[in-house]
């Protein structure tokens, strides 16, 4: 037993100098992003990242370790880089030095989310919510900020709209809705008042710190300027920017978002009705069910109200919705029917389909 402990005792040291080195090789990394600022240069450098990642493979092998797990650690490392010369690229942007912003709905998850990034650009940020302790009403506020970010759920955000009409704020208006189509009479009257008005889709989560291969759709409003404005709040950023009408934004939305929220609450639910224990199916699983059950797991974490509103405040919904009972009746069909030859053509048109998607980059 005192081997143990000693043998433990050595392992807790080990891991402390590993954190320390690990803390160093982040402070060298900050150097390299102001480096990289001070010279124009981009964030990224994908080059660069192949060439570390193919080094930590061969060294892992080297020292006898299997050589993904060189390429994992290296990747967390440099997705942690990347964070902290990215935030820092946006906090020397400072794009909201002596600028207000108000951020209606901001107690929420994306709307902290908001709050935050508009902080790290020195904006002075107001909250309009009442589940805020430091909530302030948004129709005192005077609305002379310069932007306006509506953070609410859809249905709050389309009175939210029209109400301002009646107050026209002079600084620009931008929701982050993952619907668009019901917004649409609260946009008109924004318009109609004079005011400026943008509409963005942030394609990712609350707890997302890397915008890196992250999409930010901006929806036409009809107001380039008011929209310009907007991205460039995300210029230090390496977001990617997509221009998208309100139509095909939601025709999209209802497959990237309505299928695959769909897929995932019919496999918990049917796993949830199989009579089979949670735990049971988790220890006996394979890499398929482990991946699909760690999606499906997260998806079972979030807000059920707002995943309700993607469902049904989209008008193309029906239609991805309608599609999914069609395939899966077609697979359910070939299984139980003995059709072989069908079977395989299903997965065969998958495959198909499939191998038109762009292969990530490192």
């Amino acid at each position: 037993m005192d081997d143990l402990q000693d043998l433990r005792k050595a392992l807790s040291a080990l891991d402390v100098k590993l954190l320390e080195m690990v803390a160093e090789r982040q402070s060298i990394v900050a150097e390299i992003g102001r480096v990289k600022s001070a010279s124009g240069r981009g964030t990224r450098d994908f080059g660069r990242e192949k060439e570390v990642l193919e080094l930590a493979r061969a060294t892992a092998l080297q020292v006898g370790l299997d050589g993904d797990i060189g390429v994992e650690l290296f990747r967390t490392l440099i997705r942690a880089s990347l964070a902290t010369q990215e935030q820092d690229k946006v906090a020397s942007f400072a794009a909201g030095g002596g600028k207000r912003a108000l951020v209606i709905g901001g107690a929420g998850q994306m709307g902290r989310w908001f709050v935050r990034f508009l902080e790290s650009q020195a904006f002075e940020v107001q909250v309009s919510d009442p589940k805020s302790d430091d909530s302030v009403d948004w129709r005192r506020t005077g609305l002379d900020q310069e932007f306006i970010a509506i953070t609410t759920p859809v249905s709050v955000a389309a009175d939210v709209m029209r109400e301002l009409a009646n107050f026209r704020p002079q600084g620009v208006v931008f929701d982050i809705s993952s619907v668009k189509g019901p917004l649409q009479e609260g946009l008109d009257a924004l318009r109609a008042a004079g005011c400026r008005v943008a509409s963005i889709h942030p394609l990712f989560g609350p707890d997302t710190e890397l915008l890196s291969g992250r999409n930010i759709i901006f929806v036409d409003t009809g107001d380039r300027e008011a929209a310009a404005e907007v991205k460039r709040l995300f210029s230090s950023t390496m977001a990617d920017q997509v221009d998208m009408t309100m139509d095909l934004h939601d025709k999209i939305m209802a497959y990237v978002l309505g299928l695959s929220h769909a897929v995932n609450i019919a496999f918990f639910k049917a796993l949830a009705e199989s009579g089979e224990r949670a735990d049971q199916l988790a220890a006996l699983s394979s890499s398929t069910f482990d991946a699909q059950l760690d999606v499906a797991s997260h998806v079972a974490r979030e807000n059920p109200y707002l995943y309700f509103e993607v469902q049904s405040l989209n008008r193309h919904s029906s239609r991805a919705l309608v599609a999914l009972l069609s395939a899966v009746t077609q697979v359910a069909a070939k299984v139980l029917d003995g059709d072989e030859r069908g079977f395989v053509e299903l997965m065969e048109q998958g495959k198909r389909f499939l191998a038109g998607r762009p292969v990530n980059r490192p």
